[in-house]
């Protein structure tokens, strides 16, 4: 029989494309990833992985294994999420306020299964920029935000929240899967060699430390396109238009698919940490407390 902790550990390996990524994603030791995938291909008495220098690549079988996996641990988690949902008798509105980018893939799927066991419940989605976010918040207009660290990437102080981590978040540097030449590693000073697509507005400190970051290896950059929509840019750099930088959790799946090219920049990285901000307010602590549990299931799907 499948062991579930087995799987999870294997797609988790196969979504962030190495055994040290999965292990800091799954807070667990990288020799414990190691065995845990040892001890599945062991049962099954198959090789799942091809284990390359740079990243691990599904061989055919684990190919299979992978899209089984997904939709097994996605039941489990959607089952857990039901029976709690069923059994607070969650009502009342709750509204939630987060980036776009991070929104469509994390917000949207537990949405329904939420409402679907709670009749009495209402959610208010905003996808807005950080700023507008804080703002909003600090009005009263929205009950809990998903942003990065507030203090840091929006000199802003949400004032006596409860704070909560949710997860973290890499940008990595992708180009079309169509462009033969792509590289698959290099430094700041070949950016120069596509044009650039730029993820603007959602995320001011990465902006502002990457422009850092050009500007002390003397690079000038002019984007030929700008939006701060992921799915926009998405298809902008599939069709071949150009480079830029997106959130990994949004584009692993077109990498993995080799519809886009990770490429790894060797002076340059960033990732974020994302936060669950609440207002302490007893009347709506059942909602929020499942909210925020599904937005973990989903997080590690």
């Amino acid at each position: 029989m499948l062991n579930l902790y087995q799987l999870q550990s294997f797609v988790t390996v196969i979504s962030e494309g190495s055994m040290t990524g999965a292990a800091d994603k799954l807070y667990l030791t990288q020799p414990a990833i190691s065995q845990q995938i040892r001890n599945l291909e062991e049962d099954l008495g198959v090789d799942l992985l091809v284990r390359g220098v740079r990243q691990i690549k599904p061989t055919l079988q684990g190919e299979v294994l992978f899209d089984y996996a997904k939709r097994i641990l996605q039941l489990g988690q959607q089952a857990e999420v039901a029976v709690k949902a069923m059994g607070a008798e969650l009502k009342g509105q709750l509204r939630i306020g987060t980036l776009n980018s991070l929104g469509v893939h994390l917000i949207s799927p537990i949405v329904s299964r939420l409402l679907k066991y709670n009749p009495k419940l209402s959610i208010k989605i905003d996808y807005d920029d950080g700023e507008e976010l804080v703002k909003a918040f600090k009005r009263g207009e929205l009950d809990a935000v998903i942003l990065p660290e507030v203090e840091t990437e929006y000199s802003a102080s949400l004032g006596d929240v409860e704070k909560r981590f949710l997860m973290k978040e890499e940008l990595w540097l992708v180009g079309s899967g169509k462009e033969t030449d792509m590289p698959k590693q290099m430094s700041l000073n070949d950016m120069k060699k596509y044009p650039v697509i730029s993820f603007s507005r959602e995320l001011p400190e990465f902006n502002r430390t990457l422009a850092e970051a050009l500007q002390k290896n003397g690079v000038q950059l002019e984007p030929v396109f700008e939006s701060p929509n992921v799915g926009t840019l998405k298809r902008v750099i599939e069709s071949g238009l150009g480079w830029g930088f997106l959130p990994a959790s949004s584009i692993r799946k077109q990498v993995r698919m080799g519809r886009m090219t990770h490429v790894n920049l060797k002076d340059f990285s960033y990732d974020i940490e994302f936060y669950f901000y609440s207002k302490k307010s007893p009347e709506l602590k059942s909602i929020i407390d499942v909210f925020f549990s599904a937005l973990q299931q989903q997080e590690r799907a």
